[in-house]
């Protein structure tokens, strides 16, 4: 998945069967532990009680009240004893409206009654405890549960008004399930742990295209009605929906890009036939993709993170679609996940490294063999230095920096979204590959991995005990130095292994070369600065001078005046990447020649991404009242969340004072990404570029 920005207390991837929801073992800490049950504390339901073999939805979206309503039917098998209720994971913006059962086979022709109450669980969801009766539930024998409900715009459903759109001529709405938050689309076992294939009708007002996370589809233009079917097992958070005004273009044999028309055909220039080509590297190093299609659908800004890994359907936000360099980072990313963290997946939340590790450590294995290992080293980079400055901010003891992460009750596992998940996850399994000698030999490990585990759910134990079975020599019995995988899942602070990134010195080092120049208390010498020509440097290295600049803030006026002589001009040309980068400089170094710059980006761009980092810095700094004006003028093109955020931003501890109505400025035709290094460390787990 791509970037969520939240603060680290809040609520923005075979064995040859199918996998079941039945009991399972979660592993202890190191290879050898004894074997707990399992356990998700960020699940209410009684999932180890039943195995869910199927479901199905059946749906209507209103526009009009932003409503779906409609039912769910749940295909269960009890697989322990005396099992007298059924307990799912629900919301409190979900309502029921009735509830029945059935035992196919055995001649019942009428539903029966069920009753239920729904409970408080947490602030994110609660739980729905359904009676069963006594004689209807024997192990091992299927009953059909039928939910009945509505739901509106809980934390996993994304109505949007036609002027928050990136055409502003029609509505749309999508849906976001990652990690938690899909309780409040469809009442269900709401814990990575359990996978089932599903089906789903869904009925929408004409004009309205449906598409969800599912590897077939089909459509009644007569009825209205789009009929889905995910005919691999799937977790709840991947189950995923959007409908709105879209198009779609194919883009390869099993691809094809979807957009609202004004984006379509940016969408289509900018990817190519890329999605075809990253699809067989990944292909030849991981083996088959397992899921048939590899659609993406780009969406609006309002979409709170950068993309989402959604199985034969990625979502992916529109204003990435300003810089080539971070698309391709993280629509391979995406990619990626279609073996790790959607094929096999972290049994529970405490351990989203073992998904986001090993995508990011297979997205750079892609960009290795596709663009090059100085390319690979030079991203890494970045994202490394953005690790490292979240531990400067948050300190090397604080337990949020652990790979195996233990939730108290209540915790949203959507706290660990952070860099830690991905970059010290990415480094763990970096480390893996180089005891394994050969990074060839640990492909070959990979590929046995997923054909092992696929459709299944896993814990950190499967993973390393199936190293040490492919890597005997490693095993703890041969006392080798260095295998330390405790002190990597359990310990704090920064990664005790970091990989040789040597390869991208030729890109890096002239980076730092500049970096040294500007970071004094006087302009350089301009005759030292014809050696650098930022023009030809990539996005990657222009984010990484322009990070490296942040760390150093605030900078001197002089230096200043002379960075912004030399290249602002350069850094409007470019993107929003390298633009809101340097804004933030500016903002840091009270440098009032940017203002007008800073109006217009924040007039242009209305994602999460952008918007969160610039205000923390108005706010913290001399131009609070700017952010105040420019707040109120573009509200209206804010997404209610977002607007809540920066409320907070601008009047922490109170409430926004009543203002008189701005007129609106146009909206600017592009639109935008990630921001920027954080000044707290609450903004630095929220604004990280990351994928899901």
């Amino acid at each position: 998945m791509a970037e969520l920005r939240q603060t680290p207390t809040s609520l923005c991837c075979c064995r040859k069967s199918s996998p079941t929801s039945g009991t399972r073992v979660l592993a202890g800490p190191g290879p050898g532990s004894p074997q707990r049950p399992l356990v998700d504390v960020a699940s209410a339901s009684n999932f180890r009680s039943f195995q869910l073999r199927h479901f199905h939805l059946d749906l209507r979206l209103n526009f009009a009240v932003k409503e779906m309503s409609g039912w769910l039917v749940l295909d269960l098998v009890p697989v322990q004893l005396g099992v007298c209720s059924l307990v799912l994971d629900s919301h409190p913006s979900l309502l029921i409206h009735s509830i029945d059962y059935k035992v196919p086979g055995t001649g019942q022709d009428e539903p029966v009654s069920l009753t239920y109450r729904v409970d408080p669980f947490t602030d994110f969801g609660s739980s729905l405890n359904i009676s069963l009766p006594a004689g209807a539930v024997k192990l091992g024998r299927l009953i059909q549960i039928t939910i009945r409900y509505t739901t509106t715009d809980g934390p996993a459903i994304w109505w949007l008004d036609s002027e928050l759109t990136c055409g502003r001529t029609r509505p749309l709405v999508f849906t976001q399930g990652h990690s938690v938050c899909n309780r409040s689309f469809f009442p269900c076992f709401d814990t990575p742990s359990v996978k089932s294939t599903y089906t789903a009708t869904v009925r929408v007002p004409d004009g309205v295209t449906v598409l969800m996370s599912a590897s077939q589809s089909s459509f009644s233009k007569a009825d209205r009605v789009f009929q889905f079917c995910m005919e691999f097992p799937v977790p709840s958070y991947l189950v995923a929906l959007v409908a709105g005004e879209l198009q779609h273009v194919d883009v390869g044999p099993r691809s094809r890009v979807w957009a609202e028309p004004c984006l379509l055909s940016c969408a289509v220039k900018k990817l190519g036939g890329s999605v075809e080509r990253w699809l067989a590297v990944a292909e030849s190093l991981f083996g088959p993709y397992l899921w048939g299609r590899c659609d993406i659908v780009f969406l609006p800004p309002s979409f709170p993170i950068v993309a989402m890994e959604n199985p034969c359907l990625t979502f992916i936000i529109a204003s990435i679609l300003e810089s080539s360099d971070f698309l391709l980072i993280d629509v391979i990313h995406e990619i990626a996940h279609a073996w790790f963290g959607n094929a096999v997946t972290n049994a529970t939340w405490e351990e989203m490294w073992l998904s986001e590790g090993l995508a990011t450590y297979a997205q750079r294995r892609i960009t290795t063999e596709a663009y090059g290992e100085a390319f690979t080293c030079l991203e890494t980079v970045v994202r490394l230095d953005a690790l490292h400055r979240q531990l400067r901010l948050l300190g090397d003891n604080n337990p949020v920096s652990k790979l195996q992460v233990k939730f108290d009750h209540g915790v949203n596992p959507s706290s660990l979204m952070n860099l830690f998940t991905y970059e010290k996850g990415f480094c763990f399994v970096s480390y893996l590959s180089e005891l394994s000698g050969d990074v060839q030999r640990f492909d070959a490990f990979l590929r046995d991995y997923i054909l092992q585990f696929q459709f299944r759910s896993v814990v950190a134990q499967d993973l390393l005990d199936l190293f040490l079975h492919s890597f005997p020599e490693l095993s703890p019995d041969c006392q080798r130095e260095g295998v330390e995988f405790e002190r990597w899942l359990s310990g704090c602070g920064p990664p005790p292994y970091e990989p040789n990134l040597s390869a991208g010195t030729a890109l890096i080092g002239p980076v730092q070369d500049l970096c040294d120049l500007w970071t004094t208390s006087e302009p350089p010498d301009p005759a030292r600065l014809d050696t650098f020509d930022l023009s030809s440097w990539s996005t990657f290295q222009i984010v990484l001078f322009l990070d490296r600049l942040l760390d150093a803030s605030p900078l001197t006026p002089s230096v200043m005046a002379a960075l912004s002589s030399q290249y602002a001009a350069l850094f409007a040309r470019l993107n929003a990447e390298v633009e809101v980068r340097w804004l933030q400089v500016a903002l840091r170094s009270s440098f009032h020649p940017e203002e007008p710059r800073v109006r217009s980006f924040l007039q242009k761009h209305t994602s999460r991404m952008y918007t969160v980092p610039l205000y923390e810095d108005l706010a913290a700094g001399t131009m609070k009242g700017v952010a105040v004006e420019i707040f109120y003028q573009t509200q209206h093109r804010l997404h209610p969340n977002l607007r809540r955020t920066l409320q907070q931003i601008l009047f922490p501890g109170g409430t926004a004072p009543a203002l008189p109505v701005v007129p609106p400025s146009p909206p600017c035709s592009a639109p935008p990404q990630q921001p920027p290094a954080a000044t707290s460390p609450a903004s630095a787990l929220r604004n990280v570029n990351v994928s899901a």
